[in-house]
Protein backbone atom coordinates (compact mmCIF):
# COMPACT_ATOMS: atom_id res chain seq x y z
CA UNK A 1 0.00 0.00 0.00
CA UNK A 2 1.19 3.49 -0.54
CA UNK A 3 0.91 6.32 2.19
CA UNK A 4 -2.48 8.42 1.21
CA UNK A 5 -0.24 11.70 1.53
CA UNK A 6 3.16 11.55 0.07
CA UNK A 7 2.35 8.28 -1.91
CA UNK A 8 5.57 6.59 -0.52
CA UNK A 9 5.17 2.54 0.21
CA UNK A 10 3.56 2.10 3.72
CA UNK A 11 1.92 -0.30 5.90
CA UNK A 12 -0.58 2.60 6.89
CA UNK A 13 -2.70 4.96 5.29
CA UNK A 14 -0.35 7.45 6.39
CA UNK A 15 3.25 6.66 6.75
CA UNK A 16 5.72 7.54 9.92
CA UNK A 17 7.36 10.25 8.10
CA UNK A 18 4.25 12.10 7.28
CA UNK A 19 2.95 11.36 10.63
CA UNK A 20 6.21 12.71 12.37
CA UNK A 21 7.30 15.41 9.68
CA UNK A 22 4.04 16.86 7.45
CA UNK A 23 1.62 16.72 9.90
CA UNK A 24 2.36 17.76 13.07
CA UNK A 25 -0.58 19.73 15.12
CA UNK A 26 -0.10 22.69 16.08
CA UNK A 27 -3.19 23.07 18.12
CA UNK A 28 -5.26 26.69 18.10
CA UNK A 29 -7.80 28.46 19.64
CA UNK A 30 -10.43 30.65 17.90
CA UNK A 31 -13.60 32.55 19.69
CA UNK A 32 -16.92 32.10 17.73
CA UNK A 33 -19.15 34.15 20.09
CA UNK A 34 -18.60 32.81 23.34
CA UNK A 35 -17.62 29.08 22.20
CA UNK A 36 -14.07 27.98 22.65
CA UNK A 37 -12.87 26.38 19.13
CA UNK A 38 -10.04 24.10 18.70
CA UNK A 39 -8.31 22.92 15.97
CA UNK A 40 -4.90 21.03 15.29
CA UNK A 41 -4.18 21.97 11.72
CA UNK A 42 -5.00 24.72 9.27
CA UNK A 43 -7.19 23.71 6.78
CA UNK A 44 -4.43 23.89 3.78
CA UNK A 45 -2.14 21.96 5.38
CA UNK A 46 -4.41 19.07 5.78
CA UNK A 47 -7.16 19.89 2.91
CA UNK A 48 -5.84 16.82 0.80
CA UNK A 49 -6.63 14.86 3.64
CA UNK A 50 -9.71 16.47 4.85
CA UNK A 51 -10.87 16.17 1.17
CA UNK A 52 -10.50 12.10 0.94
CA UNK A 53 -13.53 12.15 3.20
CA UNK A 54 -15.22 12.20 -0.56
CA UNK A 55 -13.46 8.97 -1.77
CA UNK A 56 -13.80 5.16 -0.97
CA UNK A 57 -10.34 5.66 1.23
CA UNK A 58 -11.26 8.21 3.39
CA UNK A 59 -12.34 5.98 6.43
CA UNK A 60 -8.98 5.06 6.43
CA UNK A 61 -7.80 8.31 6.49
CA UNK A 62 -10.03 10.10 8.78
CA UNK A 63 -9.54 7.06 11.33
CA UNK A 64 -5.65 7.47 11.23
CA UNK A 65 -6.35 11.31 11.56
CA UNK A 66 -8.75 10.62 14.63
CA UNK A 67 -5.94 8.39 15.98
CA UNK A 68 -3.26 10.74 15.77
CA UNK A 69 -5.24 14.06 17.36
CA UNK A 70 -8.82 13.38 18.84
CA UNK A 71 -7.47 10.59 20.83
CA UNK A 72 -4.52 11.68 22.05
CA UNK A 73 -6.10 15.32 23.31
CA UNK A 74 -8.91 13.35 24.93
CA UNK A 75 -6.47 11.23 26.91
CA UNK A 76 -4.84 14.74 27.92
CA UNK A 77 -7.83 16.42 28.85
CA UNK A 78 -9.17 13.34 31.09
CA UNK A 79 -6.53 13.13 32.89
CA UNK A 80 -6.43 16.63 34.07
CA UNK A 81 -10.73 16.81 34.50
CA UNK A 82 -11.89 13.48 35.53
CA UNK A 83 -15.38 14.56 35.28
CA UNK A 84 -17.67 12.84 32.95
CA UNK A 85 -17.90 14.49 30.11
CA UNK A 86 -19.97 13.59 26.85
CA UNK A 87 -18.64 14.13 23.23
CA UNK A 88 -21.22 15.06 20.49
CA UNK A 89 -20.87 15.17 16.80
CA UNK A 90 -22.24 17.59 14.29
CA UNK A 91 -24.59 15.72 12.32
CA UNK A 92 -22.78 12.06 12.08
CA UNK A 93 -25.23 11.09 9.18
CA UNK A 94 -23.76 8.12 6.89
CA UNK A 95 -22.54 8.90 3.24
CA UNK A 96 -20.03 6.93 0.90
CA UNK A 97 -20.83 4.17 4.10
CA UNK A 98 -19.32 5.89 7.26
CA UNK A 99 -20.20 9.00 8.87
CA UNK A 100 -16.34 10.88 8.71
CA UNK A 101 -17.63 13.30 12.01
CA UNK A 102 -18.56 9.69 13.63
CA UNK A 103 -15.07 8.52 13.53
CA UNK A 104 -13.53 11.52 14.98
CA UNK A 105 -16.05 10.83 17.68
CA UNK A 106 -15.24 7.61 18.32
CA UNK A 107 -11.48 7.59 18.66
CA UNK A 108 -12.61 9.91 22.15
CA UNK A 109 -14.35 7.10 23.90
CA UNK A 110 -13.25 6.81 27.78
CA UNK A 111 -13.81 5.91 31.15
CA UNK A 112 -15.02 9.09 31.36
CA UNK A 113 -16.39 10.26 28.02
CA UNK A 114 -19.69 8.66 26.51
CA UNK A 115 -20.18 9.10 22.59
CA UNK A 116 -23.34 10.24 21.95
CA UNK A 117 -23.79 8.73 18.68
CA UNK A 118 -26.01 10.48 15.81
CA UNK A 119 -27.66 12.62 18.57
CA UNK A 120 -27.54 15.73 17.11
CA UNK A 121 -28.61 15.69 13.41
CA UNK A 122 -29.39 18.24 11.07
CA UNK A 123 -33.36 18.63 9.22
CA UNK A 124 -31.74 20.80 6.22
CA UNK A 125 -29.20 18.76 4.20
CA UNK A 126 -27.59 21.40 2.72
CA UNK A 127 -24.02 21.40 1.86
CA UNK A 128 -21.87 24.55 2.97
CA UNK A 129 -18.83 23.16 0.98
CA UNK A 130 -17.44 26.51 -0.66
CA UNK A 131 -20.99 28.75 0.39
CA UNK A 132 -20.59 32.25 1.60
CA UNK A 133 -21.54 33.44 5.38
CA UNK A 134 -24.71 35.10 3.53
CA UNK A 135 -25.89 31.73 2.30
CA UNK A 136 -24.85 30.07 5.22
CA UNK A 137 -27.02 31.85 7.44
CA UNK A 138 -30.08 31.67 5.14
CA UNK A 139 -30.08 28.30 5.12
CA UNK A 140 -29.79 27.13 8.43
CA UNK A 141 -28.89 23.46 9.34
CA UNK A 142 -32.19 22.89 11.52
CA UNK A 143 -30.34 20.72 13.77
CA UNK A 144 -32.33 18.26 16.24
CA UNK A 145 -30.86 17.00 19.56
CA UNK A 146 -32.66 13.31 20.74
CA UNK A 147 -29.68 12.72 23.59
CA UNK A 148 -29.15 12.95 27.36
CA UNK A 149 -29.78 16.68 28.79
CA UNK A 150 -28.05 17.98 31.45
CA UNK A 151 -24.43 17.02 31.16
CA UNK A 152 -21.58 18.55 29.61
CA UNK A 153 -19.92 18.09 26.45
CA UNK A 154 -17.38 18.47 23.42
CA UNK A 155 -18.54 19.23 20.50
CA UNK A 156 -17.16 17.82 17.34
CA UNK A 157 -16.21 18.81 13.86
CA UNK A 158 -13.98 18.65 10.85
CA UNK A 159 -13.75 21.46 9.34
CA UNK A 160 -14.77 24.63 11.00
CA UNK A 161 -15.32 27.77 8.02
CA UNK A 162 -17.37 30.76 9.33
CA UNK A 163 -18.60 28.78 12.85
CA UNK A 164 -22.40 29.04 11.47
CA UNK A 165 -22.83 25.11 12.27
CA UNK A 166 -20.92 25.35 15.77
CA UNK A 167 -23.05 27.99 16.87
CA UNK A 168 -26.24 26.28 15.06
CA UNK A 169 -25.60 23.10 17.12
CA UNK A 170 -24.66 24.61 20.41
CA UNK A 171 -27.53 26.41 20.54
CA UNK A 172 -29.54 23.76 19.82
CA UNK A 173 -27.86 21.80 22.68
CA UNK A 174 -28.44 24.57 25.35
CA UNK A 175 -31.91 24.59 25.03
CA UNK A 176 -31.14 20.91 25.95
CA UNK A 177 -30.10 21.94 29.21
CA UNK A 178 -26.07 20.75 27.66
CA UNK A 179 -23.66 22.47 28.41
CA UNK A 180 -21.20 22.66 25.71
CA UNK A 181 -17.52 23.42 26.83
CA UNK A 182 -15.57 23.61 23.68
CA UNK A 183 -15.39 22.79 20.16
CA UNK A 184 -12.80 20.44 19.01
CA UNK A 185 -12.24 20.57 14.80
CA UNK A 186 -9.42 18.55 12.53
CA UNK A 187 -9.23 21.86 10.40
CA UNK A 188 -9.87 25.53 10.36
CA UNK A 189 -10.54 26.84 7.26
CA UNK A 190 -9.60 30.53 7.92
CA UNK A 191 -5.66 29.71 8.89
Amino acid sequence: MRCFSCHALSLNIICKQCKDNLLGANITKRKIGSLDVYSFYSYTSLEKLLLSKHTPIGHRVYKELAKMTFKPFMEHFIAHDARDIAVIGVDERIKGGYSHVALLTHSMRGAHTKVLYASLMANNKVSYSAQSLDYRLANPRDFVYKGKQGMDAILVDDIVTTGTTLSEARAVLQKSGVDVLFALTLADARL
